[in-house]
């Protein structure tokens, strides 16, 4: 069946205190990464930027008033699409290499992947559909053949790191298992964390090229101990402190930990 056409790309959610959630309405839920734009007073702040099939910038240029320091929680395709088109590109170093080049083909139908990589994601719990897209950006779009550009990061960073907006400050925590290089951002001030894909309220991968289940559960156990009030993730909605550490016990649980 023919895909038609979106009127946008972009959805927006202001949710409190200068943070606003972004996200590609029109991506299956496997892919639907949340951008999440802070306010600072110096800079603003961008965590991932999802899949890149539209221009986030272009999209987002309401918000954009300032320069923006744009991180990338991990290098898994649908966090990094539109990092090519800010600046400041900020990434681990254990990932930096892979962002640096541009993609190969990444197909947006499930017939151009390999049968085990779709196993692991159903295994996971998702539902994978043909089409990993439900309208297209364009009439000339090719969901076979869809590139990232090259984003060669212009900072990397490792555990304990800072990202200062003037008046928000964030430490960098390195949550490898999802990916070598998996971060959140932690706002100790505000009780805060942007996890990335370190954790979600839906299911998590760990059976991905880079992951590595004994190390996710020693992150697991870290996030346990947080004293997070809040915590807004890669995907799926935010939860409060109490869900993280019943998450965090869960896939302990799971894997025997």
């Amino acid at each position: 069946m023919a895909l038609a056409i979106a009127d946008r790309w972009f959805d927006f959610e202001l949710i409190s205190d200068g943070i606003t959630r972004i996200w590609e309405p029109h991506t299956i839920r496997l892919l639907q990464c949340n951008i999440w734009h802070v306010r600072g007073r110096d800079r603003d702040l961008l965590i991932d930027t999802g899949l890149g099939v539209a221009s986030l910038r272009r999209a987002a240029i309401h918000l954009f008033d300032k320069p923006i320091c744009a991180v990338a929680t991990h290098a898994h395709i649908d966090h990094v699409g539109s990092l090519h088109e800010f600046e400041h590109r900020i990434i681990h170093r254990a990932e930096a290499a892979e962002i640096a080049v541009a993609s190969g083909n990444f197909s947006l139908q499930r017939d151009g992947h390999e049968g085990e990589f779709i196993a692991s994601i159903e295994r996971a719990g998702y539902q994978v559909p043909a089409s990993f897209v439900t309208a297209l950006p364009g009439p000339a779009f090719n969901l076979i053949e869809f590139l990232r550009p090259a984003a060669p990061a212009t900072r990397t960073v490792e555990e304990g790191d800072l990202v200062d907006l003037g008046d928000r400050v964030f430490e960098v925590l390195h949550l490898p298992g999802h990916s070598p290089g998996s971060i959140g951002l932690w706002e100790a001030a505000s009780a805060t964390l942007f996890s990335g894909d370190a954790i979600y309220d839906g299911p998590l991968l760990d059976e991905l090229p880079g992951s590595d289940i004994s190390v996710y559960m020693n992150t697991m156990r870290r996030l346990q101990a947080l004293p997070a009030r809040v915590v807004h993730a890669g995907h799926d909605p935010s939860f409060d402190g109490q869900r993280l550490r019943q998450l965090a016990w869960q896939y302990l649980e799971r894997h025997g930990g």
